[in-house]
């Protein structure tokens, strides 16, 4: 398998595993954005995030007591606060995006993550970036401004947030390149959920309304849905080559559109479908040419003769 940082292959049926774990990822995940609207309605988005991390806990907490702690050990308690922080305000935004927009509009602008995360990796990891990639983080920006429209049409506050949760995911893609190199999967979410936990239940106690038995179920369910989804996304990303994975993300819109059709009555408007194509086309190719520079650099370190 292979980790982030290392070099060893993976082979077909490690990536159709990948895949598979993506795919069923993107649908936990978009069946969790469903329930954050329909929940919406009764109760603020900023007591449902609080609530997700709640029953979050409960997920990982089976599989941390089975360990007997042994997924808390870590040396970076500092980069998993940092990360908790960020990731917690971020799931604040979204939340509250999910709420008030429509569902294909906040997760086409979600796309945009990848492509913050290239240019912070440039910024934080000294990573190289050619022309092509610079190029294709451009075009990405031109998608999200065929989405915005700005000075054709308001910029929403919905689609506001959807973009700034997606600045601060990026952040935290960096820091989970970086944990992963050390850290198990379970030690990387169960930190999550211990960091961020108390930064939106600061956020609940501000606008908290006591839920029924009946919200409280399905909050139950969005919180087992966004936590196994997350640990399917980050064992996806350590199983598969990232150029073969990430194109499976763009799942999420479909189920999205869907969703949003049967149960809220939206449709996206063409420039979302056209913006959301070009954001998450660069953001593929991104990851493309990431794999392939890898590759190349591997395949050099392999054929090179050894020192005399």
């Amino acid at each position: 398998m292979l980790r982030f940082g290392n070099v060893l292959p993976i082979n077909n049926e490690s990536n159709f595993r990948a895949v598979l774990l993506m795919v069923v990822g993107t649908i936990f995940f978009s069946s969790m954005h469903a329930l954050i609207r329909y929940l919406s309605a009764d109760l603020h988005a900023f007591e449902l995030a609080f609530f997700r991390n709640l029953f979050g806990v409960l997920v990982v907490l089976p599989w941390v007591l089975r360990a007997g702690l042994s997924p808390l050990k870590t040396n970076r308690l500092g980069l998993h606060s940092v990360r908790g922080l960020f990731n917690g305000i971020g799931m604040l935004m979204f939340f509250y995006a999910v709420s008030i927009a429509p569902l294909a509009d906040v997760i086409a602008l979600s796309f945009t993550a990848p492509i913050f995360a290239t240019i912070l990796a440039i910024v934080f990891l000294g990573e190289v970036v050619g022309v092509r990639r610079w190029t294709a983080i451009f075009v990405a920006f031109l998608g999200m401004l065929i989405i915005l429209r700005p000075g054709l049409a308001e910029i929403s506050q919905g689609q506001f947030l959807a973009m700034a949760s997606s600045a601060l995911w990026a952040c935290s893609l960096i820091m989970i390149k970086i944990l992963g190199r050390t850290e198990s999967s379970i030690t990387i979410i169960a930190y999550m959920i211990i960091f961020q936990a108390p930064v939106s239940g600061l956020a609940a106690m501000t606008v908290w309304i006591t839920p029924t038995l009946e919200q409280v179920c399905v909050m139950a369910t969005m919180g087992v849905l966004g936590t196994v989804g997350q640990w399917l996304l980050i064992e996806a990303l350590k199983a598969g080559d990232t150029n073969v994975v990430m194109p499976f993300d763009f799942l999420k819109m479909i189920w999205a559109v869907l969703l949003g059709f049967l149960f809220f009555n939206e449709l996206p408007g063409l420039f979302t479908w056209i913006g959301s194509t070009v954001i998450f086309s660069s953001a593929v190719y991104i990851a493309w040419r990431e794999s392939k520079i890898r590759t190349r650099a591997t395949e050099e370190l392999v054929s090179r003769p050894p020192e005399q």
